[in-house]
């Protein structure tokens, strides 16, 4: 396909406006690049996630601009919950209650998402172009260029693309070398909205660990209103070896566990029950090739232990956008002058998922050391070592 006709230059295109994205936008603000933020999307849009935005994110915006950690808190003031504790109940139904000291917040994707679009608008001179659908991502010796799947859109052609477009990633199954999924660093999870959860206080997010299940938790998230993000997740081989519909897991676990099924007695579900899935870190998936990068969920930067990654998707976002100068100033986009970016989000990022995924495998099938850290956790010397350990 010749390119030499394309009317749309920039020099950098993010696909996807999620959190990758937009962190990576706003920390290009200032760079003098033309850049090009495309989703498939038109926000405000879902996107179906446990909605737990740890703390981490806020550091990560308020370092490249304070005002951005304060503005996201401004417009998300009415679509999301504090969080400042979490109850995790243990396969034989112990309790343990930790208080987090650093600001963490509940708030559903539909909202969280379109506010940091939002300041990316406000804050930068990026061009979004929503409702834009990547068809084939071509990369040569002299740039990339993204064509669309709608005939009536340019296709868009740049120097560098960096691919925040999530789980399923158009960037990394046409770029990288081995796109293939790997089930034993994926997890698939479903969630659903509820109200009118019993014993369900706004500051609290709770996590169940099953005797059933070698990994994964179901999970009830406050997110505001009186609205709670309930969920199950579980990683991927262990669904297909034993063919679990995890739809069914949830209904049967909010209906007759014993702990969970009393709070939901009464509850009004809000929303289908609907599945996404998790691409784990510690799988050593390639993040950059030449012409290319990868960010968040589609560099496979999900927590092994706890399942979230909106975090780590901010911070790799900024690291891109830091590659991405680097590059410039350069004027080099070869894979080794980009490995630099993939040693980075190794080293800040990388590591220490990979130790959490040991340790995920470490806990999977023995429900007798999940029962044994909460109830050791009692002890305050032990209770700190185990927060740290989960982060």
């Amino acid at each position: 396909m010749s390119t030499s006709r394309h009317p749309h230059h920039y020099d950098v295109l993010i696909a996807g406006a999620g959190p990758a994205g937009t962190a990576c936008a706003l920390a290009l603000s200032s760079s003098g690049l033309r850049v090009a933020l495309l989703d498939k999307a038109s926000f405000p849009r879902d996107k179906i996630c446990g909605d737990a935005i740890p703390s981490p994110t806020l550091k990560h915006l308020a370092r490249l601009d304070p005002a951005y950690a304060t503005e996201l808190q401004e417009l998300l003031a009415p679509h999301r919950a504090d969080t400042a504790f979490s109850r995790m109940l243990a396969p034989n139904g112990r309790a343990l209650r930790i208080q987090w000291h650093n600001p963490a917040f509940n708030s559903p994707r539909l909202h969280f998402d379109d506010a940091l679009l939002i300041l990316v608008r406000r804050h930068t001179a990026t061009k979004v172009l929503e409702k834009y659908t990547i068809r084939q991502v071509e990369a040569d010796a002299d740039g990339v260029t993204v064509w669309p799947t709608d005939p009536a859109q340019e296709p868009l052609r740049a120097a560098l693309v960096i691919g925040c477009d999530g789980a399923n990633s158009v960037v990394y199954r046409q770029l990288a070398p081995s796109a293939r999924l790997n089930r034993a660093y994926h997890c698939a999870a479903v969630r659903a909205y509820y109200q009118g959860v019993a014993d369900a206080p706004e500051n609290t997010s709770d996590f169940y660990f099953l005797r059933e299940f070698q990994a994964g938790y179901c999970w009830v998230f406050p997110v505001g209103n009186g609205v709670y993000n309930v969920g199950f997740g579980a990683l991927s081989e262990e669904i297909t070896a034993r063919r679990l519909d995890l739809k069914d897991v949830l209904q049967d676990l909010l209906a007759e566990h014993p702990h969970l099924a009393p709070r939901f007695a009464t509850a009004t579900q809000l929303t289908p029950v609907t599945g996404f899935g998790l691409p784990l870190g510690g799988s050593a998936r390639p993040v950059h090739g030449a012409r290319w990068l990868l960010c968040g969920d589609a560099a496979a930067l999900i927590d092994p232990l706890q399942g979230h990654g909106i975090d780590k998707a901010v911070h790799s976002g900024i690291l891109a956008a830091q590659q991405a100068q680097r590059s410039f100033q350069a004027g080099r986009f070869d894979a080794e002058c980009l490995a630099e970016y993939a040693r980075e989000v190794e080293r800040h990022i990388g590591r220490e998922l990979a130790r959490r995924y040991r340790i995920m495998r470490f806990l999977a099938g023995k429900p007798w050391l999940v029962n044994l850290a909460v109830g050791a956790a009692t002890w305050p010397w032990l209770r700190r070592r185990l927060v740290r350990a989960v982060g």
